[in-house]
């Protein structure tokens, strides 16, 4: 098969050398990609929201299979879009993308469906902020609607921060929506969990927890995440049974109830509160990081698993996975995730050996006169396998010194609370 793989950061190189593993590939072609993939595949330059431009590339490139890497063109609507010019297409909808793509959508499918979730209000001008902090708990969580490039969740501790918070929002900061969702803040654990989905069935994808802070011990501004490790700790069976029973499988029924099933990856991130889940907000694909910790510790042909997901025989699927751990560290450009430099040279990387169970997942790369640069705030991902999480991390940083990228920087803490309760 010629498969086609939309995106261009670590989460597609992950996906792309997955692709490349499998006894059914032919051929791979990245739009746009990055300096990872081009090893693997053929990357063409391609603005990703533009369907009719893909389009023509697909057919000119004859793939057979295109597999949606980020949420803004699943968002947009480019299963819909490919799916009627008779393209072969693994992702959910757009109808269905909306539980991403839209906050007030998803809590909406939460309230009507008893799926547990933090209490909010939907809000579309400051009258109704001002009511609900006349009744609310401080700090309170301000969120804006639609999808902000992991920038529009606030965790506001005053009611002064709050209204500021959502007044940017209500002025249009981000493009994708000016509503407002406040919600309670939920304290605990938080946790990922993934399933694949066709229209009849889901199977388990893996669970992940990821370190959203850019500075050690957690503090700093929220990122796309800085490091993660898999399995998750946390999911133990019994918990996971009611992750599937009181949110999974109610999302999935409402949106077939809906007639618009659910069809791709579908990522739970989780509060878990006195071993009880709570939901705090769906992603309609893989996870960046997380999914460079997962597809590590995969052992079933990746392409056969979209296969059957693509074609409603899920049920048929066999998915293995190794007993190994995995984590990830994000190698970022200095100044992440406000201002950096871009196109600055990463000379070292073609130096570094790697062990059997190492991988180096490029992000912000590119080449540039033949020369690897950097070209965005996240740029490399170390991944390592293993029996323990404590040796992995020392193993990443390791390497990472063995690339001795000055201008970039780390978390060294990267799994410390799994790592400081490690029995697991």
């Amino acid at each position: 098969m010629n498969i086609g793989l939309i995106g261009s950061g670590g989460r597609e190189h992950a996906l792309c050398k997955k692709i490349y593993e499998s006894e059914l590939t032919k051929k791979i072609v990245c739009f746009p990609g990055n300096a990872g993939t081009s090893k693997l595949a053929i990357n063409v330059d391609v603005n990703i929201l533009d369907f009719k431009k893909i389009l023509k590339l697909i057919n000119f490139y004859k793939i057979d299979l295109v597999i949606v890497g980020p949420e803004e063109p699943l968002v947009g609507g480019i299963v819909d879009f490919l799916k009627k010019n008779k393209v072969k297409v693994f992702g959910p909808n757009k109808y269905a993308a909306k539980l991403e793509g839209s906050k007030s959508f998803m809590k909406l499918i939460c309230a009507q469906n008893n799926i547990p979730t933090a209490k909010f209000k939907i809000c579309i001008k400051s009258e109704q902020v001002n009511k609900f902090l006349r009744k609310c708990i401080l700090p309170v969580v301000v969120k804006a609607d639609g999808l902000a490039a992991g920038k529009g969740v606030i965790i506001c501790k005053t009611k002064k921060q709050v209204r500021n918070e959502t007044k940017k929002i209500f002025s249009g900061r981000f493009k994708s929506s000016k509503k407002v969702i406040l919600e309670e803040f939920l304290e605990g654990i938080e946790a990922s969990y993934f399933v694949i989905a066709d229209n009849n069935t889901f199977k388990f994808f893996g669970t992940a927890q990821d370190h959203k802070r850019v500075y050690e011990n957690d503090k700093g501004p929220n990122t796309g995440g800085m490091g993660a490790y898999s399995p998750s700790p946390i999911i133990t069976k019994t918990l996971e049974r009611k992750i599937i029973s009181r949110i999974i499988k109610p999302t999935l029924k409402a949106l077939k109830k809906r007639k618009n099933s659910y069809n791709g990856f579908l990522y739970a991130g989780l509060m878990i509160k006195n071993n009880d889940p709570y939901l705090i907000e769906y992603n309609i694909r893989m996870g960046d990081p997380e999914c460079q910790v997962i597809l590590p510790r995969l052992k079933t042909d990746f392409v056969k698993i979209l296969n059957y997901a693509i074609e409603n025989k899920l049920k048929k699927a066999k998915i293995k996975w190794s007993q190994d751990k995995s984590m990830t560290i994000v190698l970022c450009s200095k100044g992440y995730p406000g201002q950096y430099k871009k196109d600055v040279k990463i000379k070292h990387l073609n130096k570094v050996r790697l062990a059997k169970n190492d991988n180096i997942y490029h992000a912000g790369t590119r080449f540039k006169k033949n020369q690897l640069v950097s070209c965005g705030g996240r740029v490399l991902n170390i991944t390592s396998n293993g029996k323990k999480l404590s040796v992995l991390r020392k193993r990443i940083i390791t390497i990472i010194k063995k690339i001795n990228w000055k201008k970039g920087f780390f978390r060294k803490d990267i799994g410390w609370k799994a790592i400081k309760y490690e029995n697991y």
